[in-house]
């Protein structure tokens, strides 16, 4: 692994360095996606857009990383920039864990601030409040009040619920926990498949809390594998495990890591979804970060030496292959990690969002120890 550990050397070297010039451009700002190669703000347009907490995981990172205050001071911005979604009821849904996670509660974990604990336990109460119980899940989106969205529930949401399982250890109240796992319980369910493949959208009955059925969503048709589904799945798992320490979580994990790396392409590129045809060249960079960082955490957890080894190289190579063939550090541009794709169907493909670097990030340090755990 020496190779590996020297070029992972090289990329922090590289990320302390191009990371305050970034950070100063975007002060204030609410990055996701590039024009010319610099993020655009979410400030205005898309002040409740489910991506707005992956700068403030970057700030805090990068601040734990070297101490600069520049990233504290950023962090604090964007977290108070986020009170305007966390009053909009409208604008609340199951994504609460990408964004206060990742600001509120980090800012709690690192500073003991009260004010971000408020921040994220009135997150995690609204979270909890989607809690359908007749079927047993947390609701995804909202609607226009016609409850076309009430039976919506999306693979994407087992990533949110640490947040819950972060309120019940501090305030020692269980029905945040029990929420988690009873969401958790329904995923394992409904969205695995029997090859441990997952789908992205089901639809429950939101009276009766019978499942109706899954849509292809992201991905490119129902029954094929959108792969950052897969990732979500896999970290996802890997997280309800280390909050909870159920075994049954740490199997699905396993098992989901194991069919995603059966279906890594030889370059270690990744398609958008591994059913895509061959000729298509749709990659979706920010599935791998995903995936190489729920790879390394499930890497610390299993008891086996061959399945140590083999998720841990396994999430290596991701991040190396990201780093030598899909990174840019020029310093005149914001991103890092290049050929990102939101859907299948979008007219669009094969190109940067700043989940895919915050992913990337977190992956990086956690190979080098340096990263501070956020979930």
């Amino acid at each position: 692994m020496e190779e590996i550990n020297n070029w992972a050397d090289e990329a922090l070297e590289k990320l302390i360095k191009k990371m305050p010039v970034v950070a100063t451009r975007n002060s204030g700002r609410i990055p996701y996606l590039t024009k010319d190669g610099l993020y655009e703000d979410m400030s205005e347009a898309g002040y409740c857009w489910w991506t707005n907490g992956f700068w403030g995981g970057v700030l805090w990172q990068m601040h734990n990383l070297t101490g600069d205050e520049l990233y504290l001071r950023e962090a604090k911005i964007l977290e108070e920039k986020l009170d305007r979604n966390l009053m909009d009821p409208f604008g609340m849904d199951h994504d609460s864990g990408f964004k206060w996670l990742l600001t509120a509660v980090a800012d709690y974990k690192i500073t003991k601030d009260d004010k971000a604990f408020k921040r994220g336990l009135l997150a995690a109460e609204n979270m909890a409040g989607r809690f359908n119980l007749a079927g047993g899940y947390i609701r995804a989106w909202n609607d226009n009040g016609d409850g076309s969205n009430a039976g919506t529930a999306i693979i994407d949401c087992m990533m949110n619920l640490p947040l819950l399982y972060w309120a019940s250890s501090v305030t020692r109240d269980p029905r945040f926990s029990q929420i988690a796992k009873a969401h958790a319980q329904t995923t394992i369910n409904n969205f695995i498949r029997p090859d441990y493949s997952v789908i992205h959208i089901g639809r429950f009955d939101s009276t009766t809390g019978e499942f109706l059925g899954s849509e292809g969503g992201q991905g490119m048709a129902e029954g094929s594998s959108w792969t950052r589904g897969q990732a979500w799945a896999l970290y996802g798992f890997t997280m309800s495990y280390l909050h909870t320490r159920n075994n049954k979580y740490l199997g699905v994990a396993c098992r989901i890591a194991d069919r995603f790396i059966e279906r890594i392409p030889e370059n270690y590129h990744i398609p958008v979804d591994f059913d895509q045809p061959y000729e298509c060249a749709w990659e979706d960079s920010s599935a791998a970060a995903i995936a190489a960082c729920g790879l390394l955490k499930l890497s610390e957890c299993v008891h086996y030496e061959s399945e140590k080894k083999n998720y841990k190289n396994t999430g290596e190579m991701l991040l190396k292959t990201l780093y030598d063939e899909l990174s840019n550090w020029d310093d005149s541009v914001d991103y890092i990690i290049d050929n990102c794709s939101v859907a299948y169907h979008d007219k669009e493909h094969n190109f940067p969002m700043v989940y895919g670097d915050y992913y990337f990030i977190e992956g990086l340090l956690r190979l080098k120890g340096k990263d501070i755990f956020l979930w």
